[in-house]
């Protein structure tokens, strides 16, 4: 959801920066490539290593929760160019879609109802809770089977390199619309696509390249 749907990897960015602030630390620039799109203990581990802290959980908790209520008081949710676009083209075909991200469901339903776009998902899934989040396939699995598909069978639409190498994991198709990072060589060859925007995306599915 977050940086490929809805442009709101920047809440999430900012709020890790107040805290690195308020703790004293230059946070390293790198810090964002490996935290976005991850969660569970891959997330927890890269916040010990970053913030030098020993109980990376606790932290991560506590930036969520602020960044929960940072996007919900927000009076509006920017949406990602072709965002409506390649929802309506999956749609009008018949493809089942489902939500599955490493964020807070509260604020993944939130994001969904307000932009009035709940009724292209058959299923809406947070990973918080899960042991193991992305880069392991675990939400893109349960995701899967909760509307009925093969994960041999699925496209994984995803912004960050964890994601893509979650659904890679998860033996599901891969497809990259990049927000903070651009893929290397060894992340273009597990992707069926790269592609600047969804938009861009949908207009490849019309070409047949997807």
């Amino acid at each position: 959801m977050d940086g490929l749907l809805f442009d709101t990897e920047k809440f999430f960015q900012e709020t890790w920066n107040e805290k690195a602030a308020e703790m004293g630390i230059t946070l390293d620039p790198q810090f964002k490539y490996r935290i976005a799109g991850t969660g569970g203990e891959a997330a927890f581990r890269a916040i010990e290593e970053f913030y030098g802290v020993v109980d990376g959980e606790s932290l991560a908790i506590e930036v969520y929760d602020r960044v929960a209520e940072k996007v919900i008081a927000a009076a509006t949710v920017p949406e990602k160019p072709g965002m409506r676009e390649i929802l309506a083209l999956f749609k009008e075909n018949g493809v089942k879609m489902a939500v599955a991200s490493t964020t807070e469901i509260r604020v993944v339903k939130k994001n969904i109802e307000r932009t009035g776009i709940e009724s292209y998902f058959d299923a809406v899934l947070s990973g918080r809770g899960l042991p193991h989040g992305k880069p392991a396939p675990d939400i893109f699995l349960l995701a899967a089977e909760k509307i009925g598909i093969a994960p041999e069978d699925c496209y994984v639409f995803e912004d960050s390199v964890s994601g893509i190498l979650a659904a890679h994991a998860g033996g599901m198709t891969p497809v990259m619309i990049p927000d903070l990072l651009q893929p290397d060589e060894e992340i273009r060859k597990i992707c069926a696509g790269v592609y600047p925007t969804l938009s861009a995306a949908a207009d490849a599915i019309r070409r047949g390249e997807i």
